[in-house]
């Protein structure tokens, strides 16, 4: 199965493991699941660290390269992600997670999140 992680769920990965629930660390263990990342996240990141977010502190640069180290995909945001987020219920204001659920519907994907609103879409997510 293919999984596309939310924004804290890649930031726990490569910083803070142990934030990780039980569920959300074996589907992403699991050598039957292919883990993937989204640019929208990596844009996330460097908006809101500009912005001096504690817990965006994590340099984009070396998080991508580590991902990609370890095997992780990447998911660019393409304009068939663009126009499907028009097709979402208004649940969640926030655009990155916005365009992450218009990712997951596009692409066939599940999107892990931690967040309960996202998981409410009439999408493939997953709360973890």
């Amino acid at each position: 199965m293919k999984l596309l992680l939310d924004t804290h769920l890649l930031l726990w990965v490569a910083g803070q493991p142990d934030r990780l629930s039980k569920t959300a660390r074996d589907l992403i263990d699991a050598q039957s699941n292919e883990v993937i990342f989204s640019t929208a996240s990596l844009w996330e990141i460097v908006i809101k660290r500009s912005l001096g977010r504690e817990d965006f502190k994590v340099d984009a640069r070396l998080l991508r390269r580590g991902l990609l180290d370890n095997g992780y995909g990447e998911l660019p945001i393409a304009s068939e992600h663009v126009v499907a987020i028009d097709t979402l219920p208004p649940l969640h204001k926030d655009p990155f997670d916005r365009v992450l659920i218009a990712q997951a519907l596009v692409e066939g994907i599940v999107l892990l999140t931690t967040d309960e609103v996202v998981a409410r879409y009439p999408a493939p997510v997953r709360a973890v």
